[in-house]
This record gives structure tokens, C-alpha cells and sequence, in this order.
């Protein structure tokens, strides 16, 4: 019987090390892993003031452990095991497909933004076309089977479609913030991309030429044609690899027009930058804010909803508009978790929040969409 055993555990190692190995070979060679910056890249990281030399690795602002309680196995146990019932939704969300010729038709005036689900937005301000965090595929990374699936297999709008964008904002490179897919369909009608440090390597290895392509540094400015857009701190994470933890620089973002701001977060946990980016760059007229796939075990880089509307307190932002939900299950809460809780906080303090279906547009100074459709 010992025998028996001794040979089921060694056929059973040996099977999940064969898949252990072809996961970590195919994502290695996998064009979505993306390029490695180069050792004058590094040398010039160590110069931001953001960066361990010694490990090749950035950091944040404040202390910050990717772990707060618990191990990754046991963290792993709960996803297969102990899940919400309604960790997604019970078939696909409510969505209002947008209509590309609506996104050429604007005048400068005219500041509106469209949620796309997850964080993809887009933003359009003072004549421009503006995208955050284009994840605008189905599948995600390079072995679809093991990562999340969308809740809605059609997309508000697809890639293709979009008109000519002027500028892509990318706050890191996890595979939920920067698609490889949707870089690759869009690449040839951005006027640039906008990247904290390090990114650049990942969209010259998609075919990104160089001069497109505008690397930064927290507190760093970049102009557009009445645009103002400002680098500046978040507290998470990076890596789209096994072997690449941290290598590049995450961030969150100002645009600033003459007469209207927006914050973008990122992702990140809560912290003081938040109050220092408000009292430096605010008051908002829109922060459009993490709020979902949060978790006890990764307290300090991802926000809880309450820490989310406290945030855009913090910018000092007119409207709150919470992303990073409603496309993919990430956490252990319910899929509608976030927003129920975000918008109780919200009543509760008195700040102002806005709710639109996926691909319902919000113009800054008309009726705000407020219908808690996620109920429904």
C-alpha cells in the first residue's frame, strides 16, 4: 500500500511539474509577456528616485507588503473554494453600445466620459480623444483558461472601431490594465502613448515605435494640444511575468484642461499621495476611482470601497465615478460588492458618485447617470 502511494505521489508531481513547465515555458515565449527594458534603461531608473538598484526593483512611496495576512496557497484554497455565490453575475450586464461616430462629433467644450467595464474608459477633453487602461479583449493574458473570464462576451465597443485616439494613459502593465490584443489593434491610430517607466519596453516589443511612446516619472508633465498631463504616484505593484516583479513603474494620472481636471487612480491601496495629489493638483472636477477586487490579503494594494470614496474625498473631486469592476471576477467578493458598498459610503459623506451602465456616457455638467442598475 505504501508502494501504491509512494507511486501515485510521484506520477501526480511529475504530471503537475510537465504543466508547471509548459505554462512557464508557452508564457515566457508568449508575445504577450511583452520586451524587458534595457541595462541603460535600469541605470537611468535608479536616477527617478523610485527604484532599488540593488534589486532592479520599484518601489512605492510608503511601506508596502503585496501580502497582508495569510500565504499565497491559502489565498489560492479560498479562490477555488470559498468564493462568493455571486462572485459574477448570473448572465452579462446591462450595456449601451457605443456609436463611434458620437465620439467624433464633440466640441472642445464638451467633457464626458464612457466606462467600458473593468477601468477602460474614455475620456474626451478639450477636443481630444483621452484612453485609460485600454483591456478591451474577452480573454485575458497569455493562457486565457486561467485567468478570469468576462462577464459579458461583447464588448461595448470593439477596438477597431474606435476613432483616432490622441492619447493612451497606462497606469501598469498587469494584464487587466494593459492588453496586448487591444495594443496591437490600435497601435497605428494613437498619437502617443503615456507610460510610467518601463512600459516602453513592452510596446516596442508590440511593435510601438519609439517615438510614439512618452515614458515617465511621478511628477513628470507632458503637453497635447490643450491638455495638461501630470505623472503621478499610486501604491501597488507590477509584473506580467514569473521573473519580472516590479521592473516597471505604476502610476496614476491628472488630465488637466483650462477649466476642468480629472483624476485617474490606477490601482492601488490607500495612502497619503492621495491627499498631496488633491492638494497639489485639485479640486476635481471627476476622479474616476479603483473601487473592486479587493481582499483582506492585499490590503495595501488595493482599496476597500469605503478607502475608495475616501480617496476622492481626498482629491478633492466634485463626482466620484468607481472602476475596476463589473468585467471580471478578481477577489472573493461579490461581483456587485463594490458598488453597493461605495455608494452607501458616498450617501454617508456626501460625496457625489455616478453610476453608468457599461457605455453610458457621463458629460460633466448634465445629469449624472444614478440608476443602481446592479440591483436589478
Amino acid at each position: 500500500m505504501r508502494e501504491l502511494v509512494k507511486k501515485f505521489l510521484v506520477t501526480t508531481g511529475g504530471i503537475l511539474g510537465t504543466l508547471l513547465i509548459g505554462v512557464v515555458a508557452f508564457t515566457n515565449f508568449s508575445p504577450q509577456l511583452g520586451g524587458t527594458p534595457t541595462r541603460l534603461e535600469k541605470q537611468a531608473f535608479a536616477k527617478s528616485g523610485h527604484y532599488d538598484e540593488k534589486k532592479g526593483e520599484f518601489v512605492n512611496l510608503i511601506p508596502t507588503r503585496e501580502m497582508t495576512g495569510g500565504s499565497m496557497p491559502s489565498v489560492l484554497w479560498k479562490f477555488l473554494f470559498h468564493k462568493s455565490p455571486q462572485a459574477a453575475p448570473p448572465g452579462p450586464l446591462p450595456m449601451r453600445p457605443l456609436d463611434s461616430l458620437a465620439i467624433v462629433r464633440k466640441t472642445p467644450d464638451v467633457v464626458r466620459i464612457t466606462w467600458f467595464g473593468h477601468s477602460a474608459s474614455l475620456l474626451e477633453i478639450a477636443g481630444q480623444n483621452i484612453l485609460l487602461d485600454p483591456m478591451l479583449s474577452v480573454e485575458m493574458g497569455p493562457v486565457s483558461w486561467a485567468t478570469p473570464n468576462r462577464y459579458n462576451r461583447e464588448l461595448v465597443i470593439t477596438p477597431e472601431k474606435l476613432p483616432y485616439i490622441a492619447a493612451v494613459l497606462i497606469s501598469h502593465d498587469h494584464y487587466d490594465h494593459l492588453d496586448f490584443r487591444t495594443i496591437e489593434k490600435i497601435k497605428d491610430k494613437v498619437g502617443q502613448f503615456y507610460v510610467p517607466l518601463g512600459i516602453g519596453a513592452h510596446l516596442r516589443a508590440w511593435g510601438v515605435p519609439r517615438e510614439r511612446i512618452t515614458e515617465m516619472n511621478w511628477g513628470d508633465q507632458a503637453t497635447l494640444p490643450g491638455l495638461l498631463l501630470h505623472c503621478t504616484p499610486s501604491r501597488h505593484f507590477s509584473g506580467r511575468g514569473l521573473t519580472n516583479r516590479n521592473s516597471t513603474m505604476w502610476c496614476s494620472w491628472v488630465v488637466q484642461a483650462p477649466t476642468k481636471r480629472v483624476f485617474y487612480t490606477g490601482d492601488g491601496g490607500y495612502g497619503p499621495h492621495f491627499a498631496a495629489i488633491g492638494q497639489q493638483y485639485g479640486p476635481f472636477d471627476l476622479a474616476v476611482v479603483e473601487c473592486g477586487q479587493y481582499n483582506e490579503s492585499w490590503a495595501d494594494i488595493h482599496m476597500k470601497p469605503e478607502q475608495s470614496v475616501q480617496a476622492a474625498r481626498d482629491v478633492r473631486a466634485a463626482v466620484m465615478l468607481p472602476v475596476h469592476w463589473g468585467a471580471f471576477t478578481e477577489s472573493l467578493h461579490a461581483w456587485n460588492e463594490p458598488v453597493t458598498r461605495a455608494t452607501a459610503e458616498a450617501a454617508r459623506l456626501g460625496q457625489v458618485i455616478t453610476t453608468p451602465h457599461l457605455g453610458e456616457p457621463v458629460t460633466l455638467g448634465a445629469a449624472l447617470p444614478q440608476q443602481r442598475w446592479w440591483e436589478k
